[in-house]
């Protein structure tokens, strides 16, 4: 008998999942919402006029797609704008080159009129440990650590260090600024930013990035030529915190409302470009889980909700405040996935969770492989929804298979044309078909 249920129990979720797909590649809102995001808002960037329309644009959207409930959480956000577009030059001999650039996000301005000083190039803090202080004070010091290529997986993390931390190790000798090379495998000319730390021990010092292929060019020319100069005009600054919002759409369970589960991306995005891989992505596949179960006329046995973190890129404060929030209101969270790996499908579900909870979750594998999943690996989580898992919830998360997605993370070609709508509708399925499963049977 228990064999009986068991397969007619797969016979059924089989035949949901498909039915969630078909609509899904049917009838999805994901690429229109999308554009709408990327189109008609644009940049998102925490604190800024557009992340507020974002948040009531969202909450529109969850209302169209069915969500029984939608409200916003309120958080306070850091609010650092880039001002006027950077300008740096290269000065040598007698020649000079502009360079493609950008501020890195967080980062003090130069005086108004700019600062000039002699570059010098490390490719590593150990290279930079080595040097004299009288041989770096003063200077600029050029940060040319490449994403190593024989990394398959994990050549982001390797190099944002350089990033993250370039500034803060400079100024401690002595350095008046830094440029880091743009964190992206593409040799192109477009500079990535992305958030750098700043100890309040250490003098703050501005910072760029330059693009991959501007940075090749320097390094070649610091090869012949001595004495090379770099002028840096930046405008940014950081200005007081602002009130913000998580947008939360909700589906209340049928049988067990106080199991949670959370799907979600994030809402906000670098200035640079449309925040479309990065992570408007995230944010309609969650939203295409609200309508899709909605559409079929579901009633899931656990919430479901739908979450727009707020804040993700510098400061992650939306994902504190929901984790805060969670606590405050013992609210029992079982399952949590995000998608922030840009929209190019997906290839995997990844899972953290107790053994027995990843072998449960495995079980289901089979019935995402005709949607091109292939396996659920460990490790899956992601920043928006980490600060949960102190509370015993089981991180999953939406894995695409692209090595493109470092072309366009933190710059300006990450735009809505830059992502494909039947990729986008595949990680929605993948999403959607997972916290359909655990509404159902739970862990």
């Amino acid at each position: 008998m228990c064999l009986s249920f068991f397969a007619h129990a797969q016979k059924n979720d089989t035949i949901i999942i498909k039915n969630l797909a078909t609509d899904v590649l049917r009838n999805s809102t994901a690429y229109e919402n999308l554009r709408y995001l990327c189109k008609q808002i644009g940049p998102r960037l925490s604190g800024s006029a557009n992340a507020q329309k974002a948040v009531e644009a969202t909450a529109r959207m969850l209302k169209d797609a069915g969500a029984d409930t939608v409200y916003l959480q309120p958080c306070m956000v850091p609010h650092w704008v880039r001002g006027n577009k950077e300008q740096a030059t290269i000065r040598f001999g007698g020649g000079k080159k502009a360079l493609s650039v950008c501020a890195l996000g967080g980062s003090i301005g130069t005086p108004k009129k700019g600062l000039t000083a002699e570059v010098i190039e490390v490719q590593s803090f150990y290279e930079l440990d080595k040097m004299k202080m009288e041989d770096v004070k003063g200077k600029i010091v050029f940060f040319n650590y490449p994403m190593q290529p024989q990394l398959v997986n994990g050549g982001y993390g390797d190099a944002v260090r350089y990033r993250s931390n370039g500034p803060v190790a400079a100024a401690k000798m002595g350095a008046i600024a830094v440029m880091v090379r743009s964190v992206t495998y593409a040799l192109d000319n477009n500079p990535h930013t992305g958030a750098t730390r700043y100890n309040d021990s250490v003098t703050k010092i501005p910072a760029i990035a330059c693009s991959t292929m501007d940075a090749e060019w320097v390094s070649n020319l610091l090869k012949t030529e001595k004495n090379v100069k770099l002028f840096v005009k930046m405008n940014c600054e950081t200005l007081p915190d602002v009130e913000s919002f998580n947008v939360v759409g909700e589906i209340r369970g049928s049988q067990k409302p106080g199991e949670i589960i959370t799907c979600g991306g994030h809402l906000d995005s670098w200035d640079l470009a449309e925040g479309a891989h990065d992570d408007g992505t995230g944010c309609v596949q969650a939203i295409e889980t609200i309508r899709a179960i909605k559409a079929l006329g579901l009633k899931p046995k656990r919430t479901i909700r739908a979450v727009m973190f707020m804040n993700e890129e510098n400061g992650t404060r939306g994902a504190a405040k929901y984790a805060e929030l969670a606590g405050l209101n013992n609210e029992q969270h079982v399952f949590a996935i995000e998608s922030d790996g840009g929209g190019a499908g997906c290839v995997a579900i990844g899972i953290d969770g107790m053994p027995n909870q990843e072998a449960k979750l495995r079980t289901w594998l089979p019935l995402f492989k005709p949607y091109g999943v292939l396996e659920m690996p460990g490790g899956g989580g992601g920043a928006d929804i980490g600060p949960l898992k102190k509370y015993g919830t089981v991180m999953g998360s939406v894995n695409p298979g692209g090595q493109r997605y470092f072309d366009h993370h933190h710059a300006p070609n990450d735009v809505f044309e830059a992502v494909n709508k039947r990729e986008l509708e595949l990680g929605a399925i993948a999403m959607t078909g997972i916290v359909w499963l655990v509404s159902e049977y739970g862990l």
